[in-house]
């Protein structure tokens, strides 16, 4: 469609006439929106920083942003295309509201946990749904590992629990079949990145990518670097110089068959 519309001469073939006119046109189909946004290759990279900063945020609190962010396109299911989408709002949301968070990242990963929320207080197919407590104890050293104000998390669940994000079109392709049907999850042990602390956690793996969460019930905590093909797919121990196991490390590789 953007091709024709070139073509035509009916848009620029440029990032920013591209963002604008899936911005604003209002006809057009909202899931292969985010099918384009999403995808790893130019233009469509340049094409949602253009697309994510005619969004005006300045003002809004995390979930009226994202609200207003989730209703412009359909947020596909891919889990590599989320992680580029989210990390873009964040970087937008945080550049127009200063102050509000101490770093994008706490930003991307709390945005993240707000539309995990979501999901599971309001997808039939969830059955263990999250206190306001366990929300708070799930967020807990988030912000660099310090924690986030009461006050605002409880802001954050009140208000998605009252109302749930408004999602176009939906085909079913969404954070249920990325995060709630992986095609592998376990329990590893996994080393902190500021605390150089041991701590068990439950991985999942889905889309090449691999995600971490405190507990099987829903919670995002991150996401490793990005793994190729040859990477996936089994966990096993692994010797240091000296010949003795390191239980505490894996490493992922590809199962010979």
């Amino acid at each position: 469609g953007i091709d024709f519309m070139v073509e035509q001469g009916l848009i620029n073939d440029m990032p920013e006439d591209i963002g604008v006119w899936l911005y604003r046109t209002e006809a057009l189909d909202k899931t292969k929106i985010g099918e384009y946004l999403g995808e790893n290759k130019e233009p469509n990279l340049t094409v949602l920083k253009e697309f994510v900063k005619l969004h005006e945020f300045a003002g809004m609190t995390l979930v009226e942003a994202l609200r207003h962010f989730l209703w412009s396109f359909r947020l596909p299911g891919e889990a590599q295309k989320i992680d580029r989408m989210m990390e873009a709002f964040a970087q937008h949301y945080c550049a127009l509201n200063e102050g509000v968070f101490n770093s994008t990242d706490t930003c991307y990963v709390l945005s993240f946990s707000v539309i995990m929320l979501n999901t599971s207080l309001h997808n039939p197919s969830v059955k263990n749904k999250p206190s306001l407590e366990t929300f708070i104890q799930m967020n807990r050293g988030l912000d660099n590992g310090a924690d986030l104000q009461a006050d605002l998390l409880t802001t954050l669940y009140d208000s998605i629990r009252k109302e749930p994000f408004k999602i176009p079109e939906d085909d079913g392709n969404d954070l249920t079949q990325t995060f709630f049907n992986p095609g592998r999850q376990g329990w590893l042990t996994k080393e902190g990145g500021k605390h150089r602390s041991w701590k068990k956690r439950w991985f999942v793996l889905t889309d090449n990518c691999l995600y971490y969460f405190k507990s099987p019930q829903v919670r995002y905590l991150g996401i490793t670097a990005q793994p190729t093909q040859s990477d996936l797919c089994c966990c096993c121990s692994i010797k240091n110089q000296r010949g003795s196991f390191l239980w505490n490390c894996y490493k992922l590789e590809m199962q010979s068959k």
